[in-house]
C-alpha cells in the first residue's frame, strides 16, 4: 500500500538517484556538427545496427513507467526515486539517438524487415518487476558493449562522444539492476529462477537472430558479430553468478540440457504467434497496403498492446 510519509533511509538506490540527478545532460549539450568519421556505407550500417539499441532505449522508458507504480505499491520507496531518474535517462537517450538518425540521414530498420525486434522487446515487457529488471540488465549489457566499441574507437567523433555520455548513465542502470536482483533472487523458488534463466536464453537466441540479419552491416563497420555475442554471453553469465542466478546445468553442454530442444520449439512458436499478432494489430489500425509499408517504425503501436503483469514479485 502506498504511504503518504514513507520511510526513506539512504541506500544504494537513493545514492544512485542522487548521482543521476547531478549527472543530467540534454541534447543541447551535444555538438551535433561534430565529425561522423563514417563512409556512406558505414552510415547505413550504423543506422541499421543501432536499431535494436534504439528501440531498447524506448522500451526501457515505457517499461519503467509501468514498473514504477508497482514499486510504489510494494513500498519500495527508494526504488521509486531511482526509477524516476532512470526514466529521464532513457528519455534522453531516445531523444539523442533520434537526433543522431537525423544526422546520419537514414532511418532505423523496420520491424517488418526484422521482426525479431518486436519479439525481443515484447519479452522485456512480460512478467513482473523482477522479470523486467533482469531483462533490463541483459539489455543494458548489450547496449553498453555496443556503445563501448565506438567510445573507444572514435573518441573524437560525434557518435563516440555521444556513446561516452550514455555509458555513464548505463553504469548506474547496471548497478541498480544488479543490487535489486541480489536482494530479490534469494526469495524466489527454483521454478521461478528457472523462468529467469529461460528468459535469458530466449533473449540471447533472439539477439543471435537479429545479428544474423545484420551481419553485412557489422562487417562494414569492422565488427565481428560472433565475438560480440560471445563476449555478451560471458558477461551475462558473470552477472548471473554474481546475483545468485547460477545455472544448475552450467557444467553440462548446452545440447545436453534437458528440454532445450523443446524450449527452442516453444520460442519459435511464440515468435510466429507474435508476428501474426503484429500483422493483426496493423490491420486493426485500418492502414492501407501502401501506408502499412511505412508503419514498421511504429514501435509503440505494436508493443503497447501488452503490459507487465502487476503481480508475482516479492515485496
Amino acid at each position: 500500500m502506498i504511504k503518504i510519509y514513507p520511510d526513506l533511509d539512504e541506500d544504494l538506490f537513493v545514492r544512485l538517484f542522487h548521482k543521476g540527478v547531478k549527472a543530467q545532460w540534454t541534447v543541447e549539450d551535444v555538438d551535433w556538427q561534430g565529425p561522423l568519421e563514417f563512409s556512406d556505407r558505414q552510415r547505413v550500417a550504423l543506422a541499421r545496427l543501432l536499431t535494436p539499441v534504439y528501440l531498447g532505449e524506448q522500451s526501457a522508458m515505457i517499461g519503467a513507467s509501468v514498473v514504477l507504480p508497482q514499486a510504489a505499491m510494494a513500498g519500495e520507496t527508494s526504488v521509486q526515486l531511482y526509477l524516476a531518474s532512470f526514466l529521464m535517462d532513457e528519455a534522453r537517450h531516445f531523444e539523442a539517438l533520434t537526433n543522431l538518425y537525423r544526422r546520419l540521414a537514414y532511418q532505423p530498420v523496420t520491424i517488418r524487415e526484422m521482426p525479431e525486434m518486436l519479439r525481443y522487446h515484447n519479452r522485456l515487457r512480460r512478467g513482473d518487476r523482477v522479470d523486467w529488471v533482469w531483462g533490463i540488465l541483459i539489455s543494458d549489457i548489450f547496449a553498453k558493449n555496443f556503445y563501448q566499441m565506438f567510445a573507444r574507437s572514435q573518441p573524437e567523433a560525434l557518435f563516440g562522444k555521444l556513446s561516452g555520455r550514455i555509458l555513464v548513465d548505463e553504469s548506474r542502470h547496471q548497478a541498480f539492476a544488479q543490487t535489486y536482483l541480489q536482494k530479490a533472487i534469494p526469495t524466489l523458488s527454483e521454478e521461478r529462477l528457472q523462468v529467469l534463466r529461460d528468459m535469458r536464453d530466449e533473449l540471447l537466441q533472439i539477439m543471435d537472430s537479429m545479428y544474423g540479419r545484420l551481419k553485412d552491416d557489422a562487417d562494414a563497420l569492422g565488427i565481428d558479430g560472433k565475438v560480440f555475442l560471445d563476449d555478451l554471453r560471458a558477461e551475462i553469465e558473470q552477472k548471473a553468478q554474481r546475483i545468485g542466478l547460477d545455472d544448475p546445468d552450467a557444467d553440462r553442454g548446452a545440447s545436453d540440457k534437458p528440454g532445450r530442444a523443446g524450449v527452442k520449439r516453444l520460442i519459435e512458436g511464440v515468435g510466429r504467434a507474435l508476428d501474426s499478432a503484429g500483422e493483426a494489430t496493423l490491420k486493426a489500425l485500418g492502414r492501407s497496403e501502401a501506408s502499412r509499408r511505412d508503419c514498421g517504425h511504429c514501435f509503440l503501436a505494436l508493443i503497447c498492446q501488452s503490459r507487465l503483469v502487476q503481480a508475482g514479485a516479492p515485496a
